[in-house]
């Protein structure tokens, strides 16, 4: 046995098998890798113990949540089959107090929609023209004149449900004269204003032209006609009429000349800013 090597170490070139090896320090690298080492295990540890705590939770929740649902299936299916057996029954009641009579009876009920209501009128030419302020005549209750929802009087269609109308006027000339000047205007009396509101205007000259010699003279030749139309917002008790310029120009055809209206929508509250 070799004893215990307490001794200096041997000099430099001398070869001694009986000699202690010298300890060499460990160096920084050797430590950085243990240490990596025991930084990567400790991580590894704490993720698989994650891992393991979130199934847990997972397979509670999902328990939890089978749970849950089969109560509230539970108690649906208690809820609905109450009041469905109930109302069976008490059909079923009904249908054996009703006399045998009555089945054979169908009760038909229209329902009233908004459209049946509105406000509508149509009105024909009348062979009185115009009254001493040149406002047209209608006639109202007779031919092919109609009025739903809206009134008449002295020439004036009267509003009686406030909303936002369409309303329109047609009348037909005659057109013998060389040059005619024509004026045709709708208006609104209305009590908001202190005077009438001019709402439709057409205005303008015609002259004839000069026919050939070789053509013969046609009623469209002496025949003109003006359309007006729009829509208006109209309150409850406005009167709506119209206007020409002179009396004698207008044709006494009542299909020639109309004056209508139709709601369109009813008047809703504006909202307040």
């Amino acid at each position: 046995m070799a004893e215990a090597c307490n001794g200096p170490p041997p000099q430099v070139f001398v070869v001694d098998s009986q000699a202690c090896p010298v300890s060499v320090p460990m160096g920084r690298k050797q430590r950085w890798e243990r240490a990596s080492k025991n930084f990567l295990l400790l991580t590894l540890v704490l993720v698989v113990f994650g891992l393991v705590v979130q199934g847990y939770l997972i397979h509670s929740l999902n328990k939890k949540m089978e749970t849950f649902s089969h109560r509230l299936s539970h108690l649906t299916s208690q809820n609905l089959s109450g009041p469905i057996s109930s109302s069976l029954q008490g059909d079923k009641m009904q249908s054996q107090d009703r006399p045998k009579a009555a089945t054979n009876e169908i009760t038909m009920i229209r329902p009233q929609t908004v459209d049946q209501e509105r406000p509508f009128a149509h009105l024909m030419g009348s062979n009185r023209t115009v009254d001493k302020d040149n406002v047209v005549q209608w006639l109202n209750n007779s031919g092919d004149s109609i009025t739903y929802n809206m009134g008449y009087r002295n020439g004036r269609l009267l509003v009686e449900k406030e909303g936002y109308y369409y309303i329109y006027s047609k009348v037909s000339l005659d057109a013998e004269e060389e040059c005619l000047y024509f004026q045709h205007e709708v208006w609104r009396d209305t009590t908001a204003y202190g005077k009438p509101i001019q709402l439709l205007k057409s205005k303008r000259p015609r002259c004839l032209t000069d026919r050939p010699a070789n053509r013969n003279p046609s009623a469209v030749d002496d025949y003109w006609n003006s359309f007006l139309a729009g829509i208006f917002e109209l309150n409850k008790g406005d009167g709506i009429y119209v206007k020409l310029d002179s009396k004698e120009k207008r044709l006494p055809d009542p299909a020639d000349n109309l004056l209508g209206g139709f709601m369109i929508s009813e008047k809703h509250p504006r909202p307040t800013q």
